[in-house]
């Protein structure tokens, strides 16, 4: 019974890790330790590689506290790359960049450098809950290799009494071998949804793959067939494209019920941070068809195909209690109604054809349909054994939990905390991950997670999603056009506060029209680089009583200028009016970034007690976490921060040119000028109609 020696313990780990079935026949001949040894020997304190013994420990104090959040969570795993790099550590005078499992670094001659870091994290299911569990330095991994870390990590997770419930990774090669190797059958005709662990256990472990890879793999298989088929209805990738590459195009509209026939002109161009699978999308689709435009007169099939799986994403995107309709948590009464859209997703699914007649379903590009299919199988399964019985632990479900977007809010952080554009090495990577670690609270309340630095979970599922909206597809298309900062002549517009548009054009005042135009600049630039649909239709929208659906914008125009919202002109007004009072005060550094912060704080003191700004944003706030530093207090720092950078970088050196209609140009000049970017915004003439 002597200790075994590291040499020997580093062999067992990784005999047992990369072939299991190896370790159990040695282990009838040579003394090989019980499997379940094997995973003390993979962790380690501190911030070094294998599991996290501090954060394990940390857990197992709530679960002993009796706090019934944490019963129960999902697993998932996510790799980072590392540049392959041979460093010399002073702290333990040993060689690092090596392939390191936990139980020490092989770093022998002929050992290959570590290329990527496995980093596996545990989520809360019912409270937003995140722990890092550890990270694995490797070179090369497979399914198996995978299968066979997770259920060690399972097993120390059950002896702390924490159950796993799912396991979560990506949409790829190396995860469908995972599943499989964890026993998941991905089969249409015949899904198994669950593994038992230990194996030949009653106690059953559901399987997801991430939502986000599953919609991009949906995305390449309809870019890639053209056309998918079914019943007689037909989805069109040309219709996506035409949607995301239309051009502004002016339109006629009645002024109101008492307009006596007159019409008004507005501006329609396309939200290009809608996603492709969302409501707005489809919504957009069914506007433009009414529009009359030949473009999209035979879109029905691809809109019934886009709004299906929109429907999909909401319920496998559920957040906290304080989301409203389908982006609300999945409760216990919602089971049926689940369920029946899982059926109609199903049979949708199975019965796809290319244009050629071949089902999709058995093709190459298969792998987004299947992954949708086995997550609703699992998420049923949820659903059955933990929401809906009568003693069930929970009586709703944070779906946003059983994809990779928690993990992935870590690891931007992680990679921030590298500070390094690329891949960092393995010993840059644990010193920022012992950083994050200390500063990692476990609290279910905490709006951010682990070492977030201030980004949200609805931050990430937006930037994830990034290559998911219209403005990735125009930009695929025609890279000219993407969604880049308008260059935009300084013409002349106009907007009162508290006046009507349409009663605005009384005051000439250059002042106001310059405040105007500015306001109009700055949404134009904030819309050129804005990831969230409402936010960015909120820079634009006039009124409640002209609000349609956020991915069709109907922009006002005058003299070739921009109107912006109400609430954007209100920012900028109170900004201009801050900049004044602070130029007056002499002997200050007005080139320093703390002038500047001292500017955005005057301007946020002077909007206290103001009327509320984006009245349409009000439900959109409650999309993200409960917490002040949210989507509305982030656009009014974004508008003011753009509109101070233009006026004190660039407005002192430049003059202000006007144009007004048939008025002759005016040019002014001093503090109320303001910059006329080289180029010029050209519109289509077309009038679509009412």
């Amino acid at each position: 019974m002597t200790e075994y020696s590291p040499e020997m313990k580093q062999f067992a780990c990784v005999l047992h890790l990369y072939h299991v079935k190896a370790y159990d026949y040695l282990q009838k001949i040579f003394p090989l330790p019980h499997p379940y040894s094997l995973t003390n020997w993979l962790s380690n304190d501190e911030a070094a590689a294998g599991f996290s013994n501090h954060i394990f420990l940390r857990l197992q104090e709530k679960v002993e506290r009796g706090e019934e959040a944490y019963r129960y969570c999902a697993l998932m795993v996510q790799d980072m790359s590392l540049q392959k790099q041979r460093e010399w550590d002073p702290h333990t005078q040993r060689p690092t960049g090596f392939i390191d499992l936990g139980a020490g670094a092989l770093d022998a001659d002929e050992t290959p450098l570590a290329s990527e870091a496995l980093i596996l994290m545990a989520v809360g299911i019912s409270s937003p809950w995140t722990a890092p569990l550890g990270y694995f330095f490797v070179n090369s991994t497979t399914g198996h290799f995978l299968a066979q870390l997770l259920r060690h990590t399972i097993n120390k997770l059950n002896n702390i009494g924490i159950a796993v419930l799912a396991v979560t990774s990506g949409a790829t090669a190396r995860g469908a071998e995972t599943a499989r190797a964890l026993g998941i059958r991905i089969d249409p005709e015949r899904i198994q949804c669950t593994f038992q662990h230990p194996p030949g256990s009653a106690h059953s472990i559901t399987y997801f793959f991430d939502v986000c890879h599953a919609l991009q793999l949906i995305r390449n298989a309809l870019q890639c067939f053209q056309k998918i088929e079914w019943l007689g209805d037909t989805a069109q990738w040309q219709h996506v494209v035409e949607l995301a590459a239309l051009q502004e195009q002016r339109v006629l509209e009645p002024r109101g019920p008492e307009s006596d026939g007159n019409k008004e002109s507005y501006h329609l161009k396309i939200n290009l941070a809608t996603l492709l699978f969302s409501e707005g999308a489809a919504e957009a689709l069914e506007h433009l068809q009414k529009l009359g435009l030949a473009s999209f007169q035979n879109c029905s099939g691809t809109v019934k195909f886009v709004r299906l799986m929109s429907r999909l994403c909401d319920v496998f995107h559920s957040g906290g209690p304080w989301r409203r309709g389908r982006k609300g948590p999945s409760l216990a009464g919602n089971y049926t109604k689940i369920t029946h859209l899982f059926n109609e997703a199903k049979s949708f699914f199975t019965t796809l054809t290319d244009s050629m007649g071949r089902y999709i379903i058995k093709s190459k590009c298969k792998l987004g349909f299947l992954s949708f299919l086995l997550n609703a199988e699992s998420l049923k399964w949820l659903y059955s054994n933990y929401v809906c019985p009568e003693d069930a632990p929970s009586r709703h479900l944070l779906t946003y939990a059983l994809s990779l977007d928690p993990l992935e809010l870590f690891l931007g952080a992680l990679q921030q905390a590298c500070d390094s554009s690329g891949s960092p090495t393995c010993a840059v990577f644990r010193a920022a991950y012992h950083n994050l670690l200390a500063s990692c609270s476990l609290a279910p309340a905490s709006p951010h997670g682990p070492g977030s630095g201030g980004t949200s979970s609805w931050d990430v599922a937006l930037s994830r999603r990034r290559d998911l909206t219209l403005g990735s597809v125009r930009a695929q298309y025609n890279p000219a056009r993407g969604r880049t900062p308008c260059q935009y002549p300084s013409c002349a517009g106009l907007l009162l506060r508290g006046a009507a548009l349409s009663n605005a054009l009384t005051d000439l005042s250059l002042h106001a029209r310059s405040l105007a135009c500015a306001a109009g600049f700055v949404a134009e630039q904030l819309a050129s680089d804005l990831q969230c649909e409402a936010c960015l239709a909120s820079l634009f929208e006039l009124d409640e009583s002209r609000l349609r659906n956020r991915s069709v914008l109907y922009v006002k125009k005058f003299g070739g200028a921009t109107l912006s919202s109400a609430s954007v002109h209100r920012v900028t007004s109170i900004s201009e009016q801050v900049l004044n009072q602070c130029d007056k005060v002499g002997d200050v550094n007005k080139n320093t970034k703390l002038w500047h912060l001292s500017l955005e704080q005057k301007v946020f003191q002077e909007l206290l007690g103001e009327s509320p700004l984006f009245p349409t944003l009000t439900n959109h706030l409650f999309d993200g976490e409960l917490c002040v530093n949210n989507h509305y207090t982030i656009l009014v720092k974004k508008i003011t921060r753009c509109y101070l950078n233009i006026r004190t970088n660039h407005a002192k050196d430049l003059n202000l040119t006007y144009c007004c209609g048939k008025h002759r140009l005016k040019r002014l000049k001093g503090k109320h000028g303001f910059p006329s970017p080289l180029g010029s915004c050209q519109s289509s003439q077309t009038h679509v109609g009412s």
